[in-house]
């Protein structure tokens, strides 16, 4: 069974840095793309980055770039997104996906979510 489990989330201030960790299991992970995606209270959710399979590419919205840097370690079928600068309009329920590649516009595979609440 495919499972992915985010951590990592809390409450910081703006400018803070928070590194969000997702532990996969139950599934070929090498040969999947893996992101992260967000939604704010009130707001469609959102692709902030994904990694394809094969490692080449890293993608990233134009509202992150710069400021968070996703990566992947195919050994312990984890992934990490290190958020620096954070701003309040980062606040969301961050959720880890993966698909066989990676799309805009939705994932197959979600996991249930950690809070990232960026507040002075």
């Amino acid at each position: 069974q495919l499972q992915l489990v985010e951590s990592g989330g809390g409450l910081v201030q703006p400018g803070g840095s928070l590194k969000l960790s997702c532990a996969a299991s139950g599934f070929a992970f090498d040969y999947y793309a893996i992101g992260w995606w967000r939604q704010a209270p009130g707001r469609e959710r959102e692709a902030v980055s994904c990694i394809e399979s094969g490692g080449g590419s890293t993608n990233y919205a134009d509202s992150v770039a710069g400021r968070f840097t996703m990566s992947r370690d195919n050994a312990k079928k984890t992934v990490y997104l290190q958020m620096n600068n954070l701003k309040p309009e980062d606040t969301a329920v961050y959720y880890c996906v993966a698909d066989s590649r990676c799309y805009s516009d939705n994932m197959d595979y979600w996991g249930k979510g950690t809070p990232v609440t960026v507040s002075s």
